[in-house]
């Protein structure tokens, strides 16, 4: 199995985290997420390091409506909230794929109207990792105002270190292609429950850490790893739609698609690692 095939050991670890606590249902429409693959008796091929996605999490800008001081608490959604319900899960990583306990993230949004709450501190909270450096944050889809697409911000900040502040993002939004500030590296993997969306994202801070060789324990045996696909499908194309799962060649290379989108320049797939693996 050739290195580009492996998974990581921030995946490995995610395995393991999320074997002690609650598995979402599985992701629809993005990358894999190695808790959803324990979720179905699955247990990743153990790699010795971490590899290609394992690079720190991009910054952005902060924006204008950042506001400090912001009430602790995972759940920004209160009686008669307008909007569809959103559930956003995820992990804190330092650059040895370690979880990192205790991380702060401070969440803020606009409103389903688009509208941010400068007076009080609607859909804005902060919260804190636990010791697997996992987080939920429960609100809503944000809404959309001139200039930008949909967008939730964040800062991230481990104990001691500098903060990270950035934003997350929804694949197969149409501002997407238009928004200035758009980053593909930061889109969420999301998918529908009901009339309601769950979405995952993991942040890697700019934290070191001693990577361990000790392989995360696990009670059933990794399962055997199959030759890949052959890579195949239509040339890449500016312009084109395409679904997760989607094979496409570039270069002579052959790619599959992580993230339901419409190809734009710039967004060749050695470009964008978050929408293109190789394969």
């Amino acid at each position: 199995m050739d290195e580009e095939s492996k998974l990581s050991r921030k995946t490995v670890l995610k395995a393991a985290l999320a074997a002690g606590v609650a598995a979402p249902v599985a992701l629809i429409g993005g990358p894999a997420l190695a808790r959803t693959t324990v979720a179905g008796g699955q247990v990743p091929e153990l790699t010795p390091a971490c590899q290609d996605d394992d690079d720190p999490t991009p910054a952005q800008t902060e924006g204008p409506y950042f506001k400090p001081n912001s009430p602790e608490r995972t759940n920004l959604v209160t009686p008669g909230t307008q909007g569809t319900r959103l559930t956003v899960t995820g992990y804190v990583f330092g650059l040895a794929c370690l979880p990192v306990n205790r991380a702060l993230l401070d969440f803020w949004q606009a409103d389903v109207n688009g509208a941010y709450d400068n007076a009080g501190y609607t859909f804005r909270g902060h919260q804190y990792t636990n010791a697997q450096g996992a987080f939920t944050l429960s609100t809503i889809v944000p809404g959309l105002y001139p200039g930008r697409t949909r967008h939730i911000h964040v800062k991230v900040q481990a104990p001691g270190r500098p903060i990270l502040t950035t934003q997350l993002y929804f694949p197969n939004e149409p501002r997407n292609n238009t928004d200035t500030i758009f980053d593909a590296r930061l889109l969420m993997t999301v998918r529908d429950n009901g009339s309601a969306k769950e979405a995952a994202f993991d942040f890697v801070l700019n934290v070191p850490q001693t990577p361990t060789s000790a392989p995360p324990t696990s009670t059933t045996a990794p399962t055997t790893s199959t030759t890949s696909t052959p890579p195949g499908g239509t040339s890449w194309a500016v312009g084109t739609a395409y679904a997760a799962g989607a094979r496409v060649t570039y270069g002579g290379q052959g790619y599959v698609c992580l993230q339901g989108h419409t190809a734009q320049p710039g967004w060749e797939p050695p470009a964008v690692p978050a929408l293109w693996r190789a394969g």
